[in-house]
């Protein structure tokens, strides 16, 4: 029973002759499952303690946030027949390089001295501009010589009319003695008359009376004759006055209008010579443009026009230039569902496509081969696949996102969220409710202090 002998009876028993040992054995069995059940309790109990940190996951593309340094089309200024190449697809160019030369295509254009030629026509126009504006100064100065001469003559008339003026004043006092000599040597007469007929004065002195009394009126009508003619010198004077003034004005209106004509002749030309030398400008331009250049440093990746003799449209792609030194992003697309938890300044770890990596979406500081990156813009209008678009840049803080990632390669985040317990996330997820939403210590700090490394 207890197998303390050596010589063992045991492997001549069949233990399936006897109920006692079956028994036994499924007792064995039992504890041992009893054991491993225990063990794997002990396992998921521990395992419900553990930290999860909840995330998002999304996928997305490599891009830059900067536009010129995204992939650019080298596009044509005008329209020209291409006529050598300076470069070929896969060619590292510096920002100036010349990519393409063109020639001539439009008729217009074709006169070799057409530069001269327009240039020769704007100074022509210019000389012009400069004649009518000497004649415009000429009429002014006329302008100032009858301005001159017209108060000149207004004041040798003003003069003359004082003067005769002060001669009527002169008249007028003659003419009242001359009156008072008429009256009373009319009274004298009547007297003298009187006398005559009572017989004291003789014919004699009548007549003498008589004749006196004539040369008394007729100096009365030399005076008043002398006075009417003075009266009439002065109407004269005025009208003179008047037409001189009137006379005055249509010659300064007619000097005026031709002083304008000159300014609008002038102002004609120097229209007509900036037009020419605007022309003159887009011709000098439209030459230099048949050299195209490289606007940025980089390499030529496709070529859009072939061969030589090629026609190119103006603002026509000829190649496409993707920049050498770029700052890269991730832009990710988050569902409408999962946009209220995403803030700026969350953290995102990356996984780039080519680049090898084992993730645990629940413990990412344990995953290999991610990046570390950071929430740095959120559109507000949503994208035409029906998710919100995301901006993540890299984090300056952790390790450097590889240099061998172009843009346009696919690329997955996970968007780390608040850290639970496991428990708690299987009950989430199982009743359906959403992540728990929290705001970012440094989600201020990501716009005025950004994390991106600067390119050396």
């Amino acid at each position: 029973m207890l197998n303390i002998s050596q010589v063992s009876v045991t492997p001549l028993i069949n233990k399936s002759d006897y109920q006692a040992y079956i028994s036994l054995d499924k007792r064995k069995h039992s504890r041992v499952f009893l054991r491993m059940l225990i063990l794997m309790l002990v396992i998921f109990i521990i395992c419900m303690i553990l930290p999860w940190t909840q995330n998002i996951r999304s996928n997305g593309t490599v891009t830059t946030l900067n536009p010129y340094d995204k992939p650019q089309n080298v596009q044509s200024l005008i329209s020209g027949k291409i006529d050598k190449w300076h470069v070929k697809e896969g060619d590292i160019v510096q920002e100036g390089d010349t990519i393409v030369t063109l020639t001539e295509a439009k008729e217009e254009y074709l006169d070799p001295l057409l530069l001269a030629n327009t240039k020769e026509q704007q100074d022509a126009k210019q000389k012009s501009a400069a004649a009518y504006k000497s004649k415009s100064s000429f009429l002014k100065d006329q302008l100032q010589e009858l301005d001159n001469l017209q108060k000149s003559k207004e004041e040798q008339l003003k003069i003359k009319r004082q003067q005769i003026a002060l001669e009527i004043q002169s008249i007028n006092q003659e003419l009242i003695a001359a009156q008072t000599y008429a009256e009373n040597a009319s009274k004298q007469l009547i007297r003298m008359q009187q006398m005559y007929d009572q017989g004291i004065k003789s014919l004699t002195d009548l007549e003498t009376k008589s004749l006196s009394n004539r040369e008394a009126e007729a100096k009365k009508l030399l005076v008043e004759n002398k006075l009417n003619k003075l009266d009439n010198d002065l109407r004269n004077i005025d009208q003179e006055l008047t037409f001189v003034i009137s006379d005055y004005k249509q010659k300064y209106a007619k000097v005026e209008s031709e002083i304008l004509s000159a300014d609008s002749y002038r102002y004609s030309m120097l229209g007509e010579s900036n037009k020419l030398q605007s022309k003159y400008n887009q011709i000098e331009q439209r030459q230099n443009a048949f050299v195209i250049t490289s606007p940025i440093t980089g390499r030529i990746t496709k070529v859009l026009k072939n061969g030589i003799g090629e026609f190119v449209k103006n603002q026509e792609s000829i190649a496409t230039i993707v920049p050498s030194v770029y700052e890269k992003a991730v832009e990710l697309y988050i569902e409408p569902n999962d946009m209220p938890l995403i803030q700026e300044g969350k953290k995102v770890r990356i996984q780039f496509d080519g680049w090898p990596a084992i993730v645990f979406s629940g413990w990412p500081d344990n995953s290999f081969g991610t990046f570390a990156g950071l929430v740095y813009a959120i559109d507000n209008d949503i994208s035409e696949n029906g998710k919100y678009r995301i901006l993540v840049v890299e984090d300056a803080r952790e390790k450097v996102w590889p240099d061998l990632i172009r843009i346009g390669s696919g690329a997955r985040g996970l968007l780390l969220l608040n850290d639970v317990k496991v428990y708690y996330e299987i009950w989430r997820q199982l009743n359906g409710f959403p992540p728990d939403f929290y705001t970012p210590e440094d989600a201020k700090k990501v716009k005025n202090k950004s994390p991106l490394r600067k390119l050396k």
